[in-house]
């Protein structure tokens, strides 16, 4: 991984600028588990959800590397998870397909909405029956004239609750496996659509999170994103994207609660010396040095392989297991380090935590990387 230009660090040194606004209040806002709606307000300014989006649309046209290290510095510098996990969902999950995939009339139409972040995003995959196998989801989409009739259910649908807009992955055909699957853009408010209630949850609380309901929901055809049966193609593209977005913004996390641990450990005494001089504590903060650089490597180099058009289905399995594992153990660390406070609710670490283990289950368990990575060495 090479270096950063001065025009990719003046983005990030921009953002910098907000990150205390955005952190204001992040314990509460957690403790509310309510969607942080001034917080939105400011994510809009600040300019974060144009990275990736040509200019013509109001984006700022910058490429996948860019894009992760201007997040890797928002997870570095906002305290609320939650928030930074809704940006990186609305950039992937419904910016990116329709930009990549999406006709011209839809991109014309949509784009700038999601640009500007008048228009929240979300997707929905993830069904009760089917968890991390999407390929068995039962949501049915049948073609009728110049409309497709969706019916099923979705769940654990992040930013459902705030979303104007959905990308919903649907079955068009019920024995093509992967070419079955078709991806519709959906609006909000579209008769049939239903969005269910916000449901509580561990951690990352100012996302929120709800089930969708479809019951002869007519979408027009042009709103296929990409083309019938290509479903699973835009959606391979989606997780490459969600993996690395989501998880660089975890790095940052895992940069400021390195920092943290650090500090704390050169000003907290026990037994007349600081707890880092105790080898218990310096090995901690070591092994969350390593999880840091690792993390670094892994998630960069699997950008630049994406970038290059290779093969990343192992890479990319590594890079989420050692992402997520690695924030896993960090989280658990600094609350150890910091002792008694760390329990406390006041000091985030906890929040931290509860958060960090969201990340071993979304986009693939831990246990499915696993499986992936083995499949390719022939197991």
């Amino acid at each position: 991984m090479t270096g950063f230009n001065s025009d990719q660090r003046a983005l990030r040194a921009g953002l910098a600028e907000w990150c205390e606004a955005l952190s204001a209040h992040h314990i509460e806002y957690d403790a509310g588990g309510v969607f942080p709606g001034d917080k939105w307000k400011l994510i809009q300014e600040c300019g974060i959800l144009r990275l990736p989006f040509e200019e013509r649309w109001g984006g700022l046209g910058q490429d996948l590397r860019t894009t992760m290290y201007i997040l890797e510095g928002l997870g570095y510098g906002c305290r609320d998870g939650g928030l930074s996990f809704s940006v990186s969902t609305h950039l992937v999950s419904t910016g990116i397909p329709v930009q990549t995939f999406g006709s011209a009339d839809l991109k014309a139409c949509y784009l700038p909405g999601i640009c500007a972040g008048d228009t929240i995003g979300a997707h929905a995959i993830t069904e009760p029956d089917g968890g991390s196998d999407a390929l068995a989801m039962r949501t049915r989409a049948r073609r009728e004239g110049d409309h497709y009739v969706l019916d099923g259910s979705k769940t654990f649908v992040s930013n459902g609750a705030v979303a104007d807009l959905f990308v919903v992955y649907a079955r068009t055909h019920p024995d093509a496996g992967p070419l079955g699957l078709t991806s519709f853009l959906v609006e909000r408010g579209t008769p049939g659509f239903e969005i269910g209630d916000p449901i509580a949850k561990m951690g990352l609380r100012t996302s929120p999170l709800t089930e969708l309901f479809f019951h002869e929901c007519r979408v027009p055809a042009d709103h296929v994103i990409g083309r019938p049966g290509g479903g699973f193609i835009v959606l391979d593209h989606v997780m490459k994207w969600e993996i690395l977005c989501s998880f660089v913004i975890k790095l940052g996390e895992m940069e400021h609660r390195l920092q943290r641990c650090i500090d704390y450990a050169r000003t907290r005494k026990q037994f007349g010396a600081p707890i880092g001089s105790f080898q218990a504590v310096s090995h901690k903060i070591a092994d969350m040095k390593i999880g840091v650089e690792v993390t670094r490597k892994c998630l960069y180099d699997t950008a630049e392989a994406v970038t290059e058009n290779r093969n990343v289905t192992t890479d990319l399995a590594i890079a989420k297991l050692v992402a997520s594992e690695h924030n896993l153990t960090s989280a658990a660390a600094a609350v150890q380090i910091f002792g008694g406070n760390g329990y406390m609710t006041e000091y985030g670490l906890e929040k931290d935590l509860r958060n960090a283990v969201a990340g071993t289950i979304y986009s693939g368990t831990s246990e499915i990387q696993r499986n992936r990575i083995s499949s390719t060495l022939g197991l």
